[in-house]
């Protein structure tokens, strides 16, 4: 920040009542850089300013009333102080990144998922990201009313990605199977179904069935559900006698769509009005449920040099009713898409206020980029019949002649042999989305999903445009 920058920012904390010692923090945290270490060796030092630093950023922000009820002049100061912390995890980050990671990771040698790194840097190094409990506790706090503590794990991984080794071996790490799914493996052998709450998975044939059972949210996506979504995906990439995937909703008790199927109705956003969404689902979700949809499962002893070295299955989506959100980004992974008559698919992300996953760097090849920002900038839907979706659905019938098709696709796809089933996947992805665009991506996506996820304006933008004070948990 520069000095003119600097001095403006100070009268914006004085107008918000905030004393000389506040005004001095933020002097030394814009002021402090930290200088590339190739072995590591300022690591801790650099750490523990950083830590002390935020630590006391935080305490000064608490003497800020919640953030819905502060006046101008302190939503300024908060915003201020919350940007201040995070630009000073950026600068730690990009300096220290090889030595972050080398440590969590134990020189590489161990593969830890997205989660499980954030909570061991908040361990390790308290005050670089917010730990458990820190994002437990605001949990208990509207969506609105939360300042920002985990911008902190968005800059972080951000800062990871942007180095191509690290991020490819985060990248790879997040496509491992779940212990979960490795557990309960033999089990889906032997019964060939299993209830996993908000969704079920059957084995029939050679054929896996994916569906969504979360009928009291339309079959909408969320930290509840996120797990068995992915524990599905890997136990149909992991039973040895299925070949190919289906995903499909099951039907729902709403009285507006009493009995329909419905395939998604995007993220719950009543969680997320109500603070209970973690930032960290985001990227889980991306990276693990939906990626291994589109890429499979990465080897347990993979080599960074052979980031298409996958176990993989082809994916068809049946949309009945509606994809919205979250359900349209699943389509963009998926090898077939049958849809009923009359549905329709959408990203209304920018009205709630966040990035649609994904979206921005796959729609664009399905329906070209001047469409896809209609679609993603401008709220437009697309029906499934017209010329604009049928880069993306492959047939449309109507919803008594569904079932047929469905099982007919099935037959077609098994009946032709599925032996190079993964190898064409892999050499259409070349061309497509190799592994080191899908990283470059989650460079910008990792950074700005937090700060939109944290905005103020997504509270106010749900309230806008979806009635959020109406709704409950």
């Amino acid at each position: 920040m520069h000095a003119q920058t600097l001095e403006i920012a100070c009268r914006q904390l004085a107008a918000a009542g905030f004393d000389q010692a506040a005004h001095d923090w933020l002097r030394q945290v814009e002021t402090r850089t930290f200088a590339e270490a190739g072995n590591g060796d300022r690591l801790a030092a650099d750490a523990a300013a950083l830590g002390a630093h935020t630590a006391a950023g935080w305490a000064l922000l608490a003497r800020l009333p919640l953030r819905s009820k502060r006046g101008a002049a302190e939503m300024q100061a908060g915003a201020l102080m919350v940007r201040a912390m995070a630009d000073l995890v950026w600068r730690f980050a990009r300096a220290h990144r090889e030595a972050i990671y080398r440590r969590l990771t134990d020189d590489f040698r161990r593969s830890l998922r997205i989660d499980d790194l954030a909570w061991r840097a908040a361990e390790l190094w308290p005050g670089l990201v917010p730990t458990r409990a820190e994002v437990a506790e605001e949990a208990n706090r509207m969506q609105i009313d939360k300042d920002g503590r985990e911008i902190a794990q968005g800059v972080l991984v951000s800062q990871l990605m942007n180095d191509r080794r690290i991020g490819t071996h985060m990248l790879l790490a997040m496509l491992q199977p779940t212990p979960a799914a490795l557990a309960r493996l033999d089990e889906f052998v032997a019964r060939g179904r299993l209830d996993l709450g908000p969704v079920r998975v059957e084995a029939m044939g050679e054929c896996g069935y994916l569906y969504f059972t979360y009928p009291r949210y339309l079959n909408a996506e969320d930290d509840t559900a996120l797990d068995a979504q992915e524990l599905a995906t890997d136990l149909v990439l992991l039973h040895p006698g299925l070949k190919m995937g289906v995903l499909r909703g099951d039907p729902v008790d709403h009285p507006k769509y009493k009995g329909r199927r419905i395939f998604s109705a995007g993220l719950n956003l009543t969680r997320l009005y109500h603070g209970k969404l973690p930032y960290l689902f985001y990227l889980v979700r991306d990276l693990g449920f939906v990626n291994k949809l589109y890429r499979g499962h990465a080897r347990p002893d993979f080599r960074l040099d052979e980031p298409d070295d996958t176990h993989e299955k082809p994916w068809i989506a049946v949309v009945e009713s509606f994809a919205i959100g979250g359900g349209c980004q699943l389509l963009l992974v998926m090898d077939y898409v049958i849809a009923e008559q009359g549905a329709y698919f959408n990203l209304p992300a920018r009205k709630e206020g966040i990035i649609p996953g994904c979206a921005n760097l796959r729609l664009p090849r399905f329906v070209g980029e001047s469409v896809a920002r209609d679609g993603i900038m401008f709220d437009r839907r697309f029906s499934v019949e017209e010329s604009a979706a049928a880069g993306l659905v492959r047939e449309v019938h109507p919803r008594e002649r569904l079932d047929a098709a469905v099982e007919s696709a099935v037959a077609n796809a098994l009946g032709s042999g599925m032996v190079s089933a993964g190898g064409n996947r892999k050499a259409l992805r070349v061309q497509t989305e190799p592994l080191d665009r899908l990283r470059e991506y989650m460079v910008v996506y990792a950074r700005e999903q937090a700060f939109c996820h944290l905005s103020e304006q997504l509270a106010y933008n749900l309230e806008k445009h979806w009635q959020a004070r109406q709704r409950r948990l």
